[in-house]
């Protein structure tokens, strides 16, 4: 019989078994079968250059789409997906226990994957830019419900591609974008770069975050995969006898076989083992994933319910304020709250309100208001930290910015408040605060504050990174007092205090005699120095150089430009910021000198 005819062992009336009554509901014939049984053995094979081109511009196009956060983009990556196949390949070798098949899969998938994460980690190193995008960052924290649609997805997926094509094809798409296996797998080649080029901690726990996403998918889609094929009962004698006349055909089975038969006790390798073997295989799989994702779930739903008690805190908050300390006695405004910020640690509940007043508040009316608030929050005063931060104003200013300002809404009680605050207002709130405790921060000389950037995550500790300028580093000590000393400032004991140092003076590779272009060791040791130049807009470079008694004129100046010109083309560093200047006693040295602008120092 030939793979085109049609095997007459199911009775279309009368199906002898449920994998028969289900193949014929979903209309898929013993042709079929053998069609996509060999359709499949050809996904998995390593000689088609199309599948290749896939996977790279697929890695491509979704990297660039993280690092822009770009959604349409990404989706454009997910429907390429080129990595169904040798997935769809390891499923149906599950379930027939293919030990060709499986060998070609695994070993398409792995080398399918190592492309992917290097394609994905050359861009990020080639891109001047590589911020964390909120496309990344949704991509790092997997969780149970990330499994459940992989399992749907996967079971739709498998279906759709076991069902022979009628009409137009709609499922193919949505199943692509629903698993979207290449996302997640370049966002672990991102978080490689980044652990190798920027930060080593952060970026190790992005591809972590990424690469558990992508095991799922993997997982998943492979054992929904391993079912439908199982429930159609793809593995009919037929089916594998004219699977074994193609494979005699085929090239690389053909010298796949060759180089099996080699291996001892390849006879009892043949089936990889029996069905309930690889069924605990793959389902022992899905429940050592569930560990860290079900880890994750209740992490997120901690954080939720966290949330959800800072806002009932934060709405009460102004409500108080509102109907207690917002007017004085005979009705004019008092007080305008321009921003809240509240957060929870420990049992105890901190808040951080900035307000425009003309009249200042007293401390007897400080103590009301917590307890006030404690009695609305049903809590003991104790438990609320209260920090209010009072701006001066006059009171046709204020009154102007409570009219043009933040509009009054009607409670469900019938009075007037203040809507709560966005993420932003709240951000913005500890931004300022952040600002001003690191104004008067007092450095030790002669170490100067460059810059300082500010993490605000919700649920975690602040974290407050200051990068300071010194031709040597701060001691140990002094990092400890000046962090506490911040800490003290900001109220808050449990934010995390760091510090980035920048070298005021850096020794670069010599240019060789005659020389003036800029090299590669030379570039390589100029790339911190853009790095700090692009993190700190306070600073500026100066570039100093020479020449030798018998080195052409003009050499030195030469030298000093080709370095200048390599920071503007290659880092984008303004010229406005670079400094050149020759010594005639440099020799062919090249010494490049940051220093801070008369700006202040900025915040990222």
């Amino acid at each position: 019989m030939s793979m085109t005819e049609e095997a007459p062992t199911v009775d279309d009336d009368n199906p002898r078994s449920f994998r028969e009554f289900f193949a014929r509901s979903l209309g898929v014939s013993e042709r079929r079968k053998e069609e996509l049984y060999i359709e499949i053995l050809r996904s998995a094979s390593l000689r088609d250059v199309s599948f290749w081109l896939q996977v790279v511009f697929s890695a491509g196009t979704a990297t660039l789409g993280l690092i822009l956060n770009s959604v349409a983009v990404i989706i454009g990556a997910m429907l390429i997906s080129p990595l169904m196949g040798p997935i769809l390949a390891s499923g149906l070798a599950l379930a027939t226990g293919d030990l060709f098949l499986a060998v070609r899969a695994v070993f398409n998938l792995l080398l399918s994957c190592l492309v992917a994460v290097a394609f994905a980690l050359l861009l990020v190193f080639v891109l001047p830019f590589k911020e964390m995008t909120a496309e990344i960052s949704s991509r790092t924290h997997p969780n149970t419900l990330d499994l459940v649609v992989a399992l749907f997805s996967g079971a739709v997926g498998s279906i759709a591609i076991c069902k022979e094509v009628k009409g137009v094809v709609t499922s193919i798409p949505g199943v692509a974008i629903a698993v979207a296996l290449m996302p997640p797998l370049c966002v672990t080649g991102y978080g490689l770069g980044i652990a190798l080029g920027v930060n080593t901690a952060e970026g190790m726990r992005v591809a972590t975050g990424g690469g558990l996403l992508f095991l799922t998918n993997l997982v998943a889609i492979t054992f929904t995969a391993m079912v439908v094929f199982l429930l159609l009962h793809i593995d009919t004698p037929l089916v594998k006898e004219h699977v074994r006349v193609w494979r005699k055909r085929d090239h690389t089975s053909r010298k796949l076989r060759g180089v099996l038969r080699r291996l001892p006790k390849f006879e009892r390798l043949k089936v990889v083992g029996s069905l309930p073997a690889r069924l605990f295989l793959i389902v022992a799989m899905v429940l050592l994933l569930l560990v860290p994702l079900t880890k994750s779930l209740v992490k997120l739903r901690t954080e939720i319910a966290q949330q959800q008690r800072v806002n009932r805190v934060r709405q009460a908050a102004l409500e108080v304020w509102q109907q207690n300390f917002a007017r004085t006695r005979d009705g004019a405004e008092r007080a305008y709250v321009g921003n809240m910020e509240v957060s929870e640690r420990a049992g105890k509940i901190s808040l951080l309100i900035r307000v425009f007043t003309s009249s200042p508040y007293t401390a007897s009316e400080k103590t009301k208001y917590v307890r006030l608030l404690a009695s609305a929050l049903r809590v003991t005063t104790s438990t609320l930290a209260l920090q209010l931060v009072e701006i001066p104003t006059t009171s046709s200013e204020l009154l102007a910015r409570t009219q043009e300002g933040r509009p009054e809404v009607e409670s469900q009680a019938g009075r007037t408040t203040t809507p709560a605050p966005t993420v932003a207002d709240s951000q913005s709130a500890m931004r300022q605060l952040v600002g001003a405790a690191v104004g008067t921060l007092p450095m030790p000389a002669p170490a100067q504050l460059a810059n300082y950037e500010i993490l605000l995550r919700p649920g975690a500790p602040l974290e407050v990174r200051l990068n300071y300028l010194s031709p040597r580093e701060i001691s140990a000590d002094a990092q400890g007092v000046l962090a506490g000393n911040l800490r003290a400032q900001l109220a808050d004991p449990e934010a995390r205090i760091s510090f980035a140092w920048i070298a005021a003076e850096r020794e670069l590779p010599a240019f060789g005699r005659n020389q003036s272009a800029v090299t590669d060791a030379t570039g390589a040791a100029l790339a911190p120095i853009a790095e700090a130049l692009e993190r700190n807009p306070t600073l500026r470079v100066r570039i100093n150089t020479g020449a030798d008694r018998n080195e052409p004129e003009g050499i030195a100046r030469a030298r000093a430009e080709a370095v200048a010109a390599h920071l503007t083309e290659r880092w984008q560093i303004p010229v406005s910021r670079i400094e050149q200047a020759t010594d005639g006693d440099a020799g062919r040295n090249l010494t490049l000198t940051l220093e801070l602008t008369t700006e202040e120092a900025q915040t990222s």
